[in-house]
């Protein structure tokens, strides 16, 4: 059996969103980062990783984040590639894949998390319709690469387009959603949900 863990990147400051961190927006009456550990815990994470960065201490007062390991992205600012970066070196040594997921995807369900983990594979994403997304499993042997080729905005998209052929897609869009949150238009159409 695999030993997985999930690597949650919540450390982006919104700047689309009024500079209003992304781990602390309201959803369904608790902060979005929490949200996004119970559906990683529910899907069958027990091991989660929270990377934080923007306003990270103030993320940690007000956010219920027991039982999750958390790391502090000094360079959140830079792009989520630095979010992988340093949550991937922070990965304990007996994990041998992690579970990529985004704190701004809360469409993302316990079910899609379920499927994605299920895989055998070294490499395998979630798909909507056909379409990557998140989350992501990458295998251990494969983490210098997708740190190295982590830049700026760019997370695992360099070392999933290199190794298209072996990435297993994992169709979830009959019982997830693939919406992110960059935008206050992004921001208010969830708020219906």
């Amino acid at each position: 059996m695999r030993n997985t863990t999930a690597l949650l990147l919540a450390a982006g400051g919104g700047r689309r969103l009024g500079n209003r961190p992304k781990a602390l927006l309201p959803f369904r009456g608790r902060p979005l980062v929490e949200h996004a550990v119970s559906v990683l815990r529910a899907g069958g994470c027990a091991r989660v990783l929270v990377v934080l960065g923007a306003a990270a201490q103030e993320v940690l007062a007000r956010a219920d984040l027991t039982g999750c390991e958390v790391v502090l992205n000094e360079d959140w600012e830079t792009g989520m590639g630095s979010s992988l970066r340093a949550g991937l070196a922070a990965l304990p040594p007996e994990s041998d894949a992690a579970l990529v997921s985004l704190v701004d995807t809360p469409g993302v369900t316990p079910e899609a998390v379920r499927r994605v983990l299920a895989q055998e594979a070294e490499l395998a994403a979630a798909a909507y319709a056909g379409e990557r997304g998140h989350p992501v499993l990458i295998a251990r042997r494969h983490w210098p690469e997708a740190a190295a080729g982590a830049q700026g905005d760019a997370g695992a998209r360099a070392l999933l387009r290199a190794h298209a052929d072996e990435l297993r897609l994992v169709e979830v869009g009959d019982v997830a959603e693939n919406a992110d949150i960059d935008t206050e238009a992004d921001w208010r159409a969830l708020q219906g949900r």
